[in-house]
């Protein structure tokens, strides 16, 4: 399937990587971006990400068949609202967001009032590094792309959502969109936290200026997201606190009882941490490789 125009709204590392695919593939007769800075129009013709870029959200809205929402979850809205006049009827809306439920439940009556259809979406791709100069064009090969839709969306909307990811290289998995939270809370926003936990502790100013000099492969590994945008990871924080809290307080319990096995020098106890750890990671690891999910 080809489209006749995508539309990226923001355009850093998700919507410039959605862009190189996009054009590399051929996907689509036009592929336009919406940035907020003249700065970025440059930005967006330096590294090839779309077709042209524009400070104008209605321009780059018009004539869309498939619009992209690329920015922090607290702007979906705003920005949505805005573009609605120029968005064309049976044109697809879908985003990169990783909290899906609040998305969803705002958008998809918005998108309607305008005739067209919003299907959620969000891209388990991504890293660390933040703006267009870091996009690329493979960054969604074989990565999983959960689509979100509910009773109200329709099949065509949603096969074509699913067509989009996958000639981008994605493979695609539906959930419903509660059920999305609950699980990225888990694996992927809990991490984060982890992350900037350790990565605040560990390199504190007022520790010696030596703790620096002994972080290496390990620490650096697990604190890599750590250094994703503050600004993206609040609007996460905030959107999906609910299954943040309580996968923060089964973490928590973990901790605390390993805690009291070191107390103890409980070494069966110390030993089976691991072990389970160890067991569950190497099961998991293959079949992500081999995309066997």
């Amino acid at each position: 399937m080809s489209f006749r125009k995508i539309s990226i709204i923001g355009v850093g590392l998700l919507g410039g990587s959605i862009g190189l695919a996009a054009r590399k593939t051929r996907l689509a007769g036009e592929v336009a971006g919406f940035v907020r800075r003249e700065k970025s129009v440059a930005e967006c013709e330096k590294y090839g990400v779309t077709d042209y870029a524009t400070t104008d959200l209605l321009a780059a809205v018009s004539n869309a068949d498939v619009v992209i929402l690329c920015i922090p979850l607290a702007q979906m809205r705003p920005l949505a609202e805005k573009f609605l006049p120029a968005l064309s009827r049976d044109a697809v809306v879908t985003d990169v967001g990783s909290v899906k439920t609040g998305v969803v439940r705002e958008l998809e009556p918005l998108v309607a009032r305008a005739g067209a259809h919003f299907v959620g979406s969000h891209p388990m791709a991504g890293a660390e590094k933040t703006g267009v100069a870091a996009a690329r064009e493979n960054l969604f090969d074989k990565a999983v792309c959960v689509l979100t839709p509910t009773k109200k969306s329709t099949a065509t909307a949603v096969r074509r959502v699913e067509q989009f990811w996958k000639a981008l290289g994605a493979r695609a998995l539906k959930l419903p969109p509660e059920q999305h939270d609950v699980l990225v809370g888990r694996s992927s926003h809990l991490p984060h936290i982890v992350a900037a936990t350790l990565a605040s502790l560990v390199l504190d100013p007022a520790r010696p200026k030596a703790q620096a000099q002994l972080c290496a492969n390990g620490f650096r590994d697990t604190t890599r997201i750590a250094s994703g945008s503050p600004e993206m990871w609040r609007d996460i924080a905030l959107a999906n606190r609910r299954n943040l809290a309580k996968s923060l307080n089964r973490f928590i319990a973990g901790l605390r009882q390993f805690q009291k096995s070191l107390d103890r020098a409980d070494a069966k106890a110390i030993s089976k941490f691991f072990e389970r750890a160890k067991s569950r990671r190497d099961a998991w690891h293959p079949r992500i490789l081999n995309s066997e999910f």
